[in-house]
Parts: structure tokens; C-alpha cells; sequence
């Protein structure tokens, strides 16, 4: 007999769990998805095209709420959960749920659900969302430059458009963000590498994805997404702690996984923290005593320098670092307040969805979330800014804002760059990487 599964997702580790596990086998019956965390991504099919033959229909998504009565109406044997950043006692109370229906919990490990690369594969990953992955990431490229490595990123999954048109992307120009139609989510994370020089590839079906990467590159980077496991095992697994959040690398899914696996521990924002990293430090030799820990900072520069002392500024942060990764700011607000802005609280002003994200997100007081998952939503985000009166927009998102957003008032661009407190490690963990046979 079939099991009948249900898979509970977001858009991203639930499709590449499917892929690897669940397409043509026999054995199960995947009678849909549920969607969570991303607006707009329910109520759509998992295309047949990309299912395989025993789904000539596609497979349904739905909303993550409905899953006791998707359960009961479809007889469920087992319930899948396949995504990220999200506690312990949050998985454990939706396996509850889904056992007081008669339904096996699940989660699927790496042996099930890793690729194996022919190229050298350098992860990024982290223990939460925010934790600063994107730097690091952006310091590995830069080393691999350095060495004339002949290397390629690919980024975690973000497909909240045409499945199957997003089935295996590649951006090497901002032309070809555009032509994507990119979310501001996708732009955060690959504008950055494109400005570098470096070609991001992404998608949802990833067998296909590594096996274009391939064909470029020697090294793969593997540009993780909120605090998820790799998809490609790792010849090298750099795992990002946050010194502002102490103790979430053993309180948080799959996060902690991450942390127990790492080959390097990254203390990242150390100076902002430095009493809690021991905290950090003891947890490393609980969890993982092998792996090498290191410490980092971010130094933050501003483009366009303009004067903020004194003048009113409304902070616009990363989306979801600032939503279900938890951090009341980032940092756009750091620069703002470091350099005398007056810094309004947005929430009066805002409009539609972005109104809504307060509502879910209480925590959320001083900044707005960059959330432009469709245009309505991009819309509402330009709204809210343009009714604060604010005298400058200060963005601490990688993304350029000002060419997606229509703002009236001039933006401030934040960037950032990580620093070793103790500079040469990360450089000698690539050469001794790119030295190596392959495993």
C-alpha cells in the first residue's frame, strides 16, 4: 500500500525534498503541499512538469492552517516538514498537531536529501536568519577571486513566481533580474554577487541546477538561506552564529543541525556582543568539539554620505530578518542611530500588507521590512515610506531599493562587510580547500 504524505513547506526546502525523495517513488502518495512564512505562494500547483510521471496533474498547495482537515480528508499517513528558522518547541507543536490526527511526523536528513557535486563545494549556512551569511558569503567569493579560482554561487531556493520557468535560473547581469521579475527577497541576496562579478544560479529543481553549475565552475559556493541545511554536501561548511542572539544555535531548527556539522563556527557581530560569546564558545564545545570557531564583525560605509544628524529617517531592513528571523532591527537602524538620524517609527503610516506585518510581527517597532514579494506589496511598501514625512530613507537591504521602490525622499544605502577579529583564518581554510583532492 502507498503511504499518502503531506509535505509542509515554504516555498523552497519542500520542493528540493520532494525532488530527492519523493519523485517516482512508488512507494508514496504525495497528495499535496502546505505553504507558510511567504505571501502569496498558496493556492498553486507543483507543476506536472516538474513532479514526474506519477503526478500527471501537478500536486496542489495549500495553507499551512488547513493541515489537520488536509490530513483527515486525504487519510495522511505522514506529514513532512521541510522548512526553516523556526524553534524547536514550533516543530514540536506541528508534529503534535499532525499525531493528534492519526499522522506520522517526519524529517528528512542529510543522506536523503544532499547532492553530491563532482566540483569542491564550499556551504554557508547559518543558525538563524540575519546571522550574516550574505557577507560571508561575499568574503568567500572575493578570496576565491583572489586565487583565480574558477567558481560559481548557487543561492538557496527563493521560486515564488512560475515554477516552471524558475526551474534553473542564472543571473549574471542585473538585466537578468529583471527578466526574472525578482522579488525584492531574491534581489537582497543576488545583487550583491552580480556587482562583484560573480554568476548566482537558483531555482527549484537542483539536480539540474548543480549539474549547469558544473559546467562553469571548479567551486561551488552553496549560499544558504534562512538557517537551512545545504542541499549540496559540503567539502567545507562555514556555519554563522549571532552574538546578538546567544544560545538560538541550540534552540532553533534546522539551525542547530548546522551548528553540530560545521567545520567552521562564524561568531558573527562579536563586538556588538563580546560578554555572550563564551556562551556561544561553550555551547561549540558541547555540540560540536571538532569544528574551528572563529570571530567576525561588521563594518557598516554608506553610499551616498549624506549628513542624517538631526534629520528625520525612516529605516527600511531586510524582510526576513526582520520578520521570522526576530531581530527588531539590523543594520540600517545601526548606521542611522550611530550617526544622530532621528529615526520615526513606521508603523502609523503603514498601509495594506505592510500594516498586516506589525500585526504579525509585534516585535517590529522602529524599522520597516523590505517586503516586495508582488507588486501590490512592492506598491504599499513605497506607500508606507512616502506617508512617514521622513527626510531620508535609510537601507540597511543589500538590494539597490531605489529601483524597484518609488520614494520621494533621497535613500541612503548601508552596506556591510565582515571582518575577522583575527584576520587570515577564512583565507587559509580556502587555499587549504583548493589544495586538497576532491572527496
Amino acid at each position: 500500500m502507498k503511504r499518502n504524505v503531506l509535505i509542509l513547506g515554504a516555498a523552497g526546502r519542500d520542493f528540493h525534498n520532494y525532488n530527492m525523495f519523493f519523485r517516482d517513488n512508488p512507494e508514496y502518495n504525495v497528495v499535496g503541499f502546505t505553504a507558510t512564512q511567504i505571501p502569496n505562494i498558496t493556492n498553486r500547483r507543483y507543476p506536472a512538469e516538474l513532479a514526474g510521471k506519477l503526478y500527471p496533474k501537478g500536486i496542489p498547495i495549500y495553507d499551512e492552517k488547513d493541515m489537520e482537515a488536509l490530513i483527515d480528508r486525504n487519510k495522511v499517513d505522514e506529514v513532512y516538514f521541510s522548512y526553516s528558522d523556526v524553534s524547536h518547541q514550533y516543530v514540536m507543536h506541528l508534529a503534535c498537531r499532525a499525531q493528534a490526527h492519526g499522522a506520522s511526523f517526519v524529517l528528512l536528513g542529510p543522506r536523503e536529501t544532499m547532492l553530491k557535486s563532482r566540483r569542491k563545494v564550499i556551504a554557508i549556512t547559518a543558525v538563524r536568519t540575519g546571522a550574516g551569511k550574505s557577507p560571508l558569503s561575499r568574503t568567500i567569493a572575493k578570496i576565491l577571486q583572489e586565487k583565480k579560482a574558477r567558481f560559481v554561487v548557487i543561492r538557496h531556493p527563493m521560486p515564488y513566481g512560475n515554477l516552471l520557468k524558475e526551474k534553473v535560473q542564472r543571473f549574471a547581469t542585473m538585466a537578468d533580474l529583471a527578466k526574472g521579475k525578482c522579488t525584492i527577497e531574491e534581489r537582497e541576496e543576488y545583487e550583491p554577487h552580480i556587482r562583484n562579478g560573480v554568476v548566482v544560479f537558483a531555482g527549484v529543481d537542483y539536480g539540474e541546477i548543480l549539474e549547469a553549475a558544473e559546467k562553469e565552475a571548479d567551486v561551488i559556493i552553496w549560499d544558504g538561506g534562512n538557517n537551512d541545511m545545504p542541499f549540496i554536501r559540503p567539502d567545507l561548511h562555514f556555519v554563522v552564529a549571532d552574538a546578538l542572539r546567544p544560545g538560538h544555535e541550540m534552540l532553533y531548527y534546522p539551525g542547530e543541525t548546522n551548528f553540530r556539522s560545521a567545520d567552521v563556527i562564524v561568531i558573527n557581530k562579536a563586538a556588538e556582543n563580546p560578554t555572550d560569546i563564551r556562551r556561544i564558545r561553550k555551547n561549540a564545545e558541547i555540540a560540536n568539539p571538532k569544528a574551528a570557531v572563529i570571530e567576525t564583525d561588521l563594518e557598516l560605509s554608506a553610499t551616498p554620505r549624506i549628513a542624517l544628524a538631526g534629520k528625520k529617517a525612516i529605516v527600511v531592513e531586510d524582510g526576513p530578518t526582520t520578520t521570522h528571523g526576530g531581530m527588531k532591527f539590523g543594520a540600517g537602524y545601526e548606521y542611522a542611530t550611530r550617526n544622530g538620524a532621528d529615526v520615526i517609527d513606521p508603523r502609523p503610516f503603514a498601509v495594506g500588507s505592510i500594516r498586516d506585518i506589525y500585526k504579525k510581527f509585534e516585535h517590529l517597532d522602529k524599522v520597516v521590512p523590505a517586503m516586495g514579494y508582488y507588486g501590490k506589496q512592492i506598491e504599499e511598501l513605497s506607500e508606507t515610506i512616502n506617508r512617514s514625512g521622513a527626510d531620508v530613507v535609510v537601507s540597511g537591504t543589500p538590494v539597490d531599493i531605489g529601483k524597484v521602490l518609488k520614494v520621494k525622499m533621497p535613500i541612503v544605502h548601508v552596506n556591510y562587510t565582515m571582518r575577522e577579529l583575527k584576520p587570515g583564518f577564512l583565507e587559509k581554510a580556502v587555499e587549504k580547500l583548493l589544495k586538497a583532492k576532491k572527496k
